[in-house]
């Protein structure tokens, strides 16, 4: 018979703070809770005693219990008091000491005590070996070191890069007022928001990596195709990211030293020995920081994020002192509104914009439980990520914005590439200030966004072989072999459209682990059997492969492929429907592949039940 198991904290159990209780639907009244990993380290604990002790109390019945549960949490009654004032049938009754570290803690009820409930890392009971390694092993609480501070730093180090100094400029350009440019790219990453904090949830929760979290979904050996589906993406663009950074180093070398450091082409090379050299100089910048693993970077991400902030805000009161003002940019009007040059064209404008917006950190919504699983809690990394992303988006969109806008009144012309902006500021000082900025900027969002998921997506592969700094190291080293200076020179709008449609590709991935984890699974995972090859495991499914996942997949990816085909050129011609929907492409890979795996789960679906 279905019961109701009570948690509360026992008046001879002291903790920092007081504890509160959850329901929640159990097969079985008569089990007791495992004791956890980090449990059976601390023996003695009078808390874990308490944890394993049972108490019957008298209930009336199911419905009542779950309004006077309900009527409770709602005024923080502590379960004591709410015990006296009702009796009944019988229900059991466990203590729960996760405040001290101890076990699965107290769950507040509705959507944000599901977003909010306590962490709950466990060591795995007999991992085996190709599954795990030092980097793979859930974080403890005592590994976790990434505060709301540390992760809203993450992000700045992110948003604030040449990449995103364009994105407002560019929706200007397509007809967009300053406003309507920042409120899109603001609406397009509160949305993209949503999948970030609920990706990231199940990494701090039990303190995994984004490989290990999608073998719930995909099997133990079928998430080796999510994660080299992010690995891939990943590659392409730190090499991308890496060359661009050379790039800057090496003008804003020449406007600091007043000189053209120029080369002949090598032909087998592709490029200058200075070109080459600063490439090579920024590569080795990075390659130092992955070498020392996932801490210096967010040592790096901490402490930089200051800097970046204040550099940003001195190139905007330098560009508004200069011109006077914002520049014509920020006056000119709307080309969509009653008159203007596109009018009533606003809205097909705006949705392929809203989609470029979401699907600029959609691949790193993905993986964001890598960075996540060292939070100290659910808040933190909720908080984190919402003071970090959208606010610091749309703030640095518009220094991109306001700078071009003055440049047409400083130098004639407007200027979308904060590069050369910085080039022709002319002084000493400020040069070296921007060439600095620039290191700064480009590292802290390369390495964050482009090394880690391929690291780890190696590490997935074989744990035993491959660690974090292997994997690093190996997804630099392919930068180099990529010559992604001839990429961009002989086909930039080609590789930017693969690149981008790739990334879209990822959209049903993040609906499929979502959808998994929060709704069939209800965010409870069988810590062992995420580490386990025994085809008795709950995530072995067919030989390793969740079928319904891969499914879920391709379906989720078909009705983009004709849209992709058409913006990379392959194909002359496809229905404005396939168009459409291309525009559109991670929502509508995103929502399908959800759909379709929720209804293939659902039949014969049956509650999981988590063992330690």
């Amino acid at each position: 018979m279905p019961g109701v198991i009570v948690y509360t904290t026992p008046g001879s159990c002291h903790l920092p703070s007081p504890l509160f209780w959850r329901t929640s639907s159990l097969n079985d009244c008569s089990c007791s809770p495992e004791p956890t990993a980090l449990q059976q380290q601390q023996p003695s604990s009078p808390c874990t005693r308490l944890l394993r002790q049972r108490r019957r109390i008298v209930l009336p019945s199911a419905d009542h219990v779950q309004s006077w549960l309900r009527r409770g949490l709602a005024s923080r009654v502590p379960i004591e008091r709410l015990i006296h004032r009702i009796g009944g049938n019988r229900f059991s009754c466990h203590a729960s000491c996760a405040a001290a570290g101890e076990g699965p803690g107290v769950e507040r009820a509705g959507v944000w005590g599901a977003l909010l409930e306590p962490i709950d890392p466990r060591l795995p009971l007999d991992p085996h070996k190709s599954l795990i390694n030092e980097d793979f092993s859930p974080a403890l609480p005592e590994q976790r070191t990434f505060s709301v501070w540390d992760l809203a730093s993450l992000w700045v180090g992110l948003v604030v890069g040449i990449p995103t100094y364009y994105m407002a400029g560019s929706l200007v350009e397509m007809g967009m007022s300053w406003w309507q440019g920042i409120l899109t790219v603001l609406a397009g990453n509160l949305i993209v928001l949503v999948p970030m904090i609920l990706s990231g949830h199940g990494g701090t929760k039990y303190g995994i990596p984004f490989p290990v979290l999608s073998r719930a979904a995909f099997g133990i050996r079928g998430a080796n195709v999510p994660s080299l589906l992010r690995a891939l993406v990943g590659c392409g663009w730190f090499g991308i990211q890496t060359w661009i950074g050379g790039q800057a180093i090496f003008q804003l070398l020449n406007a600091l030293l007043q000189v053209k450091m120029d080369g002949a082409v090598i032909p087998f090379i592709g490029t200058s020995l200075p070109e080459l050299g600063c490439f090579l100089l920024f590569w080795s910048m990075q390659v130092g920081i992955i070498w020392n693993g996932i801490e210096s970077i967010r040592e790096l991400e901490k402490y930089c994020a200051p800097v970046l902030i204040g550099l940003s805000a001195s190139l905007l009161a330098w560009a508004y002192c200069r011109a006077g003002g914002f520049g014509p940019m920020l006056s000119a009007p709307s080309q969509f509104i009653v008159g203007g040059p596109k009018e009533g064209q606003f809205w097909a404008a705006f949705f392929p914009a809203l989609t470029a917006n979401v699907g600029f950190w959609a691949t790193l919504s993905l993986n964001i439980p890598d960075f996540t699983r060292y939070a100290h809690s659910q808040a933190d990394q909720l908080v984190g990520q919402a003071l970090g992303l959208p606010l610091f988006m749309a703030a640095f969109t518009f220094v991109g914005l306001a700078v071009t806008s003055a440049t047409v009144v400083i130098f004639g012309r407007a200027i979308s590439d904060p590069i050369e902006v910085l080039s022709l500021v002319g002084s000493f000082v400020p040069t070296l200030l921007s060439l600095v900025g620039v290191i700064l900027a480009t590292i802290t969002t390369n390495i964050a966004a482009n090394v880690v998921a391929p690291a780890n997506a190696l590490v997935n592969i074989n744990p035993a072989v491959f660690s974090f700094r292997k994997g690093g190291m190996i997804t630099a080293i392919l930068s180099i072999l990529l010559a992604p200076w001839r990429l961009i020179q002989s086909s930039q709008g080609f590789i930017y459209t693969w690149l981008i449609g790739y990334s879209a590709l990822l959209g049903p991935v993040g609906g499929i682990v979502i959808t998994d984890y929060f709704l069939v699974r209800n965010r409870d995972l069988n810590i062992s059997d995420l580490y386990s090859m025994s085809p008795d495991g709950q995530y072995w499914y067919s030989g390793g492969f969740n079928l319904n996942a891969m499914a879920s997949l391709v379906l989720g990816v078909l009705p983009n492929v004709p849209g992709f085909l058409a913006s990379a050129g392959l194909v002359e011609k496809v229905p404005q429907a396939f168009k459409l929907i291309y525009d559109n492409s991670w929502f509508v890979g995103f929502l399908l592949s959800s759909a379709v795996y929720w209804l293939l789960t659902s039949r014969g679906r049956t509650a999981a039940v988590s063992l330690p």
